[in-house]
C-alpha cells in the first residue's frame, strides 16, 4: 500500500468528511483547520472569522487503489470551487475552496486538474492551490460528525445530499 495524504477545503468540514469516508481507496479523513493566523484554534474561533485558518479535512488515500487525480476530481464535484469564501449559506473566509498540498509532486497534480476544471467553469474557479500551512485537528465532537449524526438537521439537508451526487456520479468508487 502506497499511502499518500492530501488537505482539501471545501466549505463545512462535515460534508466533505462525509463524502470521503465513503470513498473507495480513502484509509482515513480527520477534520481540521490550516492555513490562517492562528495555530491551533478553537471551532469558536475560526467561526469568527479572526484567524484566517479555513476548515479542512486530511484525506488519507491508498495511492495503489485511488489516484490523486481522483480524489480531485471528486473534490471539484462534491463543492462549489466557483464561489469566494462561501458554499451555500456557510459564509466566511473558513469556508473557502482550497487545495492545500503536502509535496510539490501533489501541487502539479493539482493544477492539472484546477486547469481542467476552471476550462469547464469558463474561468470561474476560485480555489486556492498552497502549501499546507499550520494544520491542527478539529476537536473530537467534529470527528465523523455526519457518521454520528445524519439525522441532524445540517446533515441531512447539507451533507446527505453532497452523498447522494458523489454515489451517482461516482458509482463505482462508493463503498
Amino acid at each position: 500500500m502506497t499511502q499518500e495524504i492530501i488537505t482539501l477545503g471545501g466549505g463545512c468540514f462535515w460534508c466533505t468528511e462525509a463524502v470521503y469516508e465513503h470513498v473507495d481507496g480513502v484509509t482515513a479523513v480527520e477534520s481540521g483547520y490550516s492555513n490562517g493566523r492562528v495555530a491551533a484554534p478553537t471551532y469558536e474561533q475560526v467561526c469568527s472569522g479572526a484567524t484566517g485558518c479555513v476548515e479542512v479535512i486530511r484525506v488519507s488515500f491508498d495511492a495503489d487503489r485511488i489516484s490523486l487525480r481522483e480524489v480531485l476530481e471528486i473534490f471539484f464535484v462534491i463543492h462549489d470551487p466557483t464561489t469566494p469564501n462561501r458554499q451555500g449559506n456557510d459564509v466566511g473566509t473558513q469556508y473557502r475552496s482550497g487545495v492545500y498540498f503536502h509535496e510539490a509532486a501533489q501541487q502539479t497534480v493539482a493544477r492539472e486538474v484546477m486547469d481542467e476544471v476552471n476550462a469547464k467553469l469558463g474561468g470561474r474557479l476560485v480555489t486556492e492551490l498552497l502549501p499546507l500551512a499550520d494544520y491542527s485537528r478539529a476537536e473530537d465532537y467534529h470527528q465523523h460528525y455526519y457518521a454520528n449524526h445524519p439525522e441532524q438537521g445540517y446533515c441531512a439537508m447539507v451533507a446527505a445530499p453532497k452523498i447522494e451526487k458523489f454515489r451517482k456520479t461516482f458509482t463505482s468508487r462508493y463503498r
